[in-house]
């Protein structure tokens, strides 16, 4: 059985809307994949370990890997260890220059109760994650320029050469999503990557 893995954002969680409307047209439509969405931290390495934990339980059945905004960062970084094919809606591209706000400040999460505190060594974890995209064909970049939180060409720039998407207006949680779900599970399964 296919799996999809959905990695939400920074202090996000499972209960994001995207994650949950993923899940349940996912379920609907596409039952033979299996939907996972771990709660992660925003401690970078914390979070590399879940995420190689949980793809290495998965493989070898196919994984597809969608992320949201730091989400994105993240399914870029399992794209390329692991050559998977991931949808990046609204990517965060180079988180380690917005974390020194979040530094040694009490953080909670959007959805739960957990708060977290970030360190000066979080963006040194972060940096070294920040790697180079090598295979184009395995990306499909969904942006909407009207994102208020991450300039949008910084995505098309790092994902130049990659399936992009761009529309006008929207923003961070990019509006209307639900309509390439579909799509998405296309460019999943095909093989000719």
């Amino acid at each position: 059985m296919a799996a999809l893995l959905y990695i939400h954002g920074f202090l996000s969680s499972p209960l994001s809307f995207k994650a949950q409307q993923t899940a349940r047209w996912l379920s609907s439509v596409h039952p033979d994949i299996a939907f996972y969405c771990p709660q992660l931290p925003p401690y970078p390495a914390q979070t590399q370990y879940q995420l190689e934990q949980l793809v290495e339980s998965l493989l070898p059945q196919p994984v597809y890997v969608m992320g949201s905004s730091l989400g994105g960062f993240w399914a870029t970084w399992l794209a390329e260890k692991y050559n998977l094919k991931a949808v990046l809606i609204n990517p965060a591209v180079r988180p380690q220059d917005f974390m020194p706000a979040y530094l040694e400040v009490d953080l909670k999460s959007y959805h739960t109760d957990d708060s977290y505190r970030l360190h000066a060594g979080h963006i040194t974890e972060i940096i070294a994650a920040d790697i180079p995209v090598t295979r184009p064909a395995n990306y499909w970049l969904l942006l909407q320029t009207g994102d208020e939180t991450l300039d949008y060409r910084q995505a098309v720039q790092k994902y130049a050469g990659c399936k992009q998407t761009i529309e006008e207006g929207g923003d961070h949680a990019f509006q209307g999503f639900e309509r390439y779900l579909d799509d998405c599970i296309v460019f999943f399964q095909k093989t000719d990557f």
